[in-house]
């Protein structure tokens, strides 16, 4: 088990304690930071500025959107980050949804699986470097002779020759195929809603990908990050105001991020079996009655995706999501109090957490 630190993607500006947050985290022994995107902030530039302050931890993309940048862009952006890090680059992909590839990136949609299983192996074949890259398509073909084409493009490879030719390469992903997929061609999963739950449904999964002819890995050396939110308190107040604070956020997921008829993280958080309360928070969002809707998001569901409580019940939860396979926690922090909490309550003790004894999370999972 590793601890990550979830920066997620800027509001309507950047953070301001982000630097302080980052350089804690690495002195905790965090193990990673990460940084998202959305429609607005992109996920590199921060890790770039913010991570020069480090030397250890590694800087995940969680999640690079795939529409945002063709595979070769996406692959000079990570062969980058991986040299000026030396060596500490995670490059997390995910499709996002039709609201933000068609309305945002004005790209098509369609096919996300077939996308993602082409994008990642010319991603490949950058970082190997050891042949001009070349694809056939449908969806990036390289050279490229469509419509508009002048007929002259030919197979390159990188000027920069990449640091590391088997820099990690994680999948967020959140239905049964597109998991399976992150098992079968990718080093990790990006769990993005991760619930106790499920864990028999994710595992059957990912067992999937695993058995599939030419996997790349075995559940053995596959990385599983699991986003959780992650309060340590026992006053009953603290514990009631940090449900009422994640709420708006699951509400947003609900109802505002995805169509009625296509919302992969509605459609996850179903399977939990909240269905009937899922779609009247979907209703009331998309009416504008956002305080309705994050008030009918039932403290059930708050508690399938989070940690809240004493220290106790939450080194017990820990413990329950390692037995389950998850190999890091990512956990958003409001300031660095919070990440020392954290780490205090895990027994980091300035130590990276695959380093720990039994009074860490690798104890509790070995316990």
């Amino acid at each position: 088990m590793k601890l990550g630190l979830q920066l997620g993607y800027w509001g309507a500006g950047p953070p301001e304690n982000a630097t302080e947050l980052v350089t804690e985290a690495e002195r905790l022994g965090f193990d990673a930071v990460f940084a998202a995107e959305s429609w607005g902030s992109d996920a590199f530039t921060p890790l770039a500025w913010w991570g020069s302050a480090t030397r250890r931890v590694r800087l995940g993309t969680s999640v690079a959107q795939l529409s945002a940048r063709t595979p070769t862009g996406c692959a000079m952006h990570a062969l980058t980050l991986d040299h000026l890090s030396g060596g500490r680059a995670v490059l997390g992909l995910g499709v996002s949804g039709p609201q933000v590839v068609e309305g945002w990136y004005g790209a098509p949609f369609k096919r996300p699986l077939a996308r993602t299983r082409e994008y990642v192996s010319i991603v490949r074949q950058v970082l190997e470097r050891e042949k001009p890259v070349a694809s056939d398509g449908p969806h990036y073909p390289l050279p490229y002779h469509g419509s508009g084409a002048e007929g002259l493009g030919k197979p390159l490879r990188p000027i920069t020759h990449p640091l590391r030719a088997d820099l990690p390469i994680w999948l967020g992903a959140e239905g049964p195929r597109n998991v399976a997929l992150a098992a079968e061609i990718a080093d990790g999963w990006l769990a993005v809603y991760y619930s106790l739950s499920l864990a028999p449904l994710y595992n059957e999964w990912l067992d999937e990908g695993f058995g599939r002819a030419g996997a790349r890995r075995s559940r053995e050396d596959f990385e599983i990050a699991a986003g959780c939110q992650m309060v340590v308190t026992e006053d009953d107040a603290e514990i009631a105001a940090a449900y009422q604070g994640l709420k708006p956020v699951l509400a947003l997921y609900i109802g505002g991020m995805g169509a009625p008829e296509m919302n992969f993280h509605a459609r996850l958080l179903s399977r939990v079996g909240y269905a009937e309360v899922l779609d009247e928070v979907g209703r009331l969002f998309r009416a504008g009655k956002r305080e309705e809707a994050a008030a009918a998001v039932p403290d059930e569901l708050v508690e399938e995706m989070a940690m809240i409580g004493s220290a106790d019940h939450v080194r017990s939860r820990v413990e329950q999501w390692a037995r389950a396979g998850v190999t890091m926690l990512q956990v958003g922090c409001r300031d660095v109090r919070h990440a020392r909490v954290l780490a205090e309550t895990l027994g980091l003790s300035g130590m990276g957490l695959s380093e720990m004894g039994p009074a860490g999370t690798r104890g509790l999972a070995d316990k």
